[in-house]
């Protein structure tokens, strides 16, 4: 029956892989766990060479080609992470490898892509265009097409890391895996069901691209058309992994973006490890919906370290000023020399540092002889703030955040 994958096919898989990727660390997180009410686990994806779990899936399919499909070469299409598991194990093997990405691609991921050796084609002003372009190549250069989810092979190389997790940690109830196309849960939850009949395997989707959850579900949520994950931003699932996903997935949950930064700033903070969008669904999980993983022995596969490096600086900016640490408070006070040297003496009693200052005259509906002055700045929680504010009302000044 095609589209059938079993769990002989991932543990050949497994047998194929060793010692072409990292068997990555699936070890406990235990301030995670004390925060989310849950045992959890990580399996740290994001430490392959290529930073992704997508080499796995690209690894085993390159290894699978015939000598003849090896001497003709392979074609992807990918804007992302895939991009590199192909072209660097592709590299690694000797075959040729080209890769059809949109023209909107980020140059840095072009050039990592080509800095391992692949020929990139830049085609099309969406995903559906490149992929397109791709399958053309494929015919008119005779090239092996490497799906990057829709595909035996690659789903079976996708659900090693689901034997890893078990062999790491044998007695998880949970698993909590990030949805695109469906590669990844597609062969965690073939590998995992096989293995431990009666373990639980959750999908997480963003909400902005619910495709798999429609799918399954039955639903309609309206799909967006940007999300911090892009990793998972998929417009629609896999045929094949759509019905391994029907057949063995227990639930899809959906997260918000605001989710997924604070899971992402989360990872950084208390776990010192760096992950992209998607690698951050499944914690983000356990935040929106603590309740259904309580007291659960719950593993996480973070499952990419792609980030945008201004990106990251945007969510860790924004987590700040969410919890408090970055704080614009606007002060008002009469218009006299020193004004100023006053508020910010009061401010660096309070133990606050200021980050920005803006001294407002004339757009302001105070009386013409008072000032109003806006601060950012840098503090130690939401408590802190308050008692910024409440230093400088005692210094006889009006003070509020913005």
């Amino acid at each position: 029956m095609p589209g059938m994958i079993t769990l002989q096919d991932i543990q050949a898989a497994a047998s194929r892989l060793q010692g072409q990727v990292l068997d990555t660390p699936c070890v406990e997180s235990k301030t995670l766990s004390q925060i989310v009410g849950a045992q959890v686990f990580l399996k740290f994806e994001n430490l392959q060479f290529t930073a992704s779990f997508k080499e796995r899936g690209a690894c085993n399919k390159l290894t699978l080609l015939t000598p003849a499909e090896c001497a003709r070469g392979v074609v992807a299409m990918s804007a992302g992470n895939h991009a590199q598991g192909v072209a660097y194990h592709a590299q690694r093997l000797g075959l040729r490898a080209v890769i059809v990405m949109p023209r909107f691609t980020p140059g840095v991921k072009v050039e990592r892509t080509r800095g391992f050796g692949a020929e990139v084609v830049l085609h099309g002003d969406t995903l559906e265009e490149a992929r397109a372009h791709a399958y053309r190549l494929a015919d008119s250069e005779g090239l092996v097409f490497v799906h990057p989810y829709d595909d035996e092979a690659v789903a079976a190389g996708q659900g090693t890391l689901g034997l890893e997790m078990l062999r790491a940690v044998p007695d998880l109830d949970t698993l909590v895996i990030a949805v695109g196309g469906g590669g990844l849960i597609a062969g965690v939850a073939t590998a995992a069901k096989a293995l431990r009949p009666d373990i639980e395997v959750i999908g997480v989707q963003t909400s902005r691209f619910p495709a798999m959850v429609n799918a399954v579900q039955g639903t309609h949520h309206p799909q967006g058309t940007s999300t911090i994950a892009e990793g998972i931003a998929v417009g629609s699932p896999g045929k094949i992994t759509q019905e391994v996903v029907k057949r063995l997935v227990d639930d899809l949950v959906l997260v918000d973006e605001g989710d997924i930064e604070q899971a992402v700033l989360m990872l950084l903070e208390i776990e010192k490890t760096l992950v992209e969008g998607a690698g951050a669904a499944g914690l983000a999980a356990l935040l929106r919906y603590p309740g259904r993983f309580q007291g659960k022995r719950v593993g996480l596969v973070l499952c990419g370290g792609n980030i945008d490096p201004l990106l990251l600086a945007a969510i860790i900016e924004r987590g700040m000023v969410r919890s408090g640490r970055l704080a614009r408070i606007r002060v008002s006070a009469r218009d006299v020399p020193g004004v100023l040297a006053r508020i910010t003496a009061t401010v660096a009693d309070a133990g606050a540092n200021i980050e920005e200052v803006h001294h407002q005259r004339a757009f302001t509906l105070l009386a013409a002889q008072n000032v109003e002055i806006a601060l950012v700045l840098q503090t130690r929680g939401q408590p802190h703030v308050a008692q910024v504010l409440e230093a400088l009302r005692c210094a006889g000044m009006q003070a509020a955040l913005m």
